[in-house]
């Protein structure tokens, strides 16, 4: 069934009781904060009971009222303002201890993670970038650190990555269109997703380059225009992106691909510690 909240309201409106009615209207009218509250405060808020809002989501098809608000959240994020952003966090911080909140959700992030990411796709993944010709990495704005991580480590086992992070996409395509098969392309997007990456990943896979898209869900729009998805999820904390299970999953990538270059990276890390042993890169330890 169609998970667009909106459009499943309006098909069954005439359905509805008086109390489901008052919890349509409140979605209809304020679904970014709605996407965001338990079953009890929402039924507070509205005026219904919570076994009200519970029965409500079964109504409309859901498995429970945890299934209405995954799809409620799923359809807002993209949507919300910075400005809604912040509405929303300050509405579910509420009087709670930020660090506790704010930990505990990425907590969660990495469990549901690790639950969602498909290990062949991974392994897939990691022998497409092993044998690929050239590696781009893609990752604008607020996933810009994700792929210069990545673009950091993979520079020690390979020797044409090139990380773009240029969030225009004039400068954007000027950086990839030498892009072709052969390549792999590895882009990062998470809400609110980024047009220019988006085109850029489509245009690559164009020219035959296998694109890899780390991103929140398939059907994502980057989702939808790469050949293999890494799904990780993804939080909003008032302007903040949380990027810890994104960047779990970019270092589990990282550690599977150095246990296949093993010999080639004891090489290179051999040679760079006489060079860094050499020009005082890293401060030396005080044995005394």
């Amino acid at each position: 069934m169609s998970t667009d909240i909106l459009s499943i309201l309006q098909e069954k409106a005439s359905t509805f009781s008086k109390g489901q009615r008052m919890i349509a209207r409140y979605i209809t009218e304020s679904y970014d904060k709605a996407a965001f509250m338990t079953a009890n405060r929402l039924g507070k808020t509205v005026g219904v009971s919570e076994s009200t809002v519970v029965r409500f989501a079964v109504d409309l098809g859901f498995d429970g009222y945890p299934s209405m608000q995954k799809a409620m959240q799923e359809m807002v994020l993209n949507r919300l303002t910075s400005v809604q952003r912040i509405e929303v966090t300050n509405d579910r911080i509420g009087d709670q201890d930020v660090v506790s909140m704010v930990l505990q959700s990425d907590i969660e992030k990495l469990r549901q993670t690790s639950d969602t990411v498909n290990r062949e796709e991974f392994r897939e993944t990691v022998n497409a970038i092993l044998e690929a010709k050239r590696v781009y990495i893609l990752g604008v704005r607020s996933v810009a650190p994700l792929a210069s991580f990545l673009g950091y480590y993979l520079n020690y086992m390979f020797n044409n990555v090139h990380v773009v992070t240029a969030s225009g996409s004039g400068e954007m395509f000027e950086k990839i269109v030498g892009v072709n098969s052969g390549d792999v392309v590895i882009a990062f997007s998470f809400p609110r997703y980024s047009a220019a990456t988006v085109k850029a990943a489509e245009y690559c896979r164009s020219t035959g380059a296998t694109v890899i898209g780390i991103t929140d869900n398939h059907s994502s729009p980057l989702g939808q225009v790469s050949d293999r998805v890494l799904c990780a999820k993804s939080d909003m904390v008032s302007l903040v992106d949380s990027l810890v299970a994104p960047l779990s999953v970019v270092n589990a990538l990282i550690v599977a691909i150095a246990a296949k270059r093993e010999k080639e990276l004891h090489r290179t890390f051999e040679a760079l510690e006489h060079i860094w042993e050499e020009y005082n890169v890293y401060e030396k330890r005080d044995e005394n």
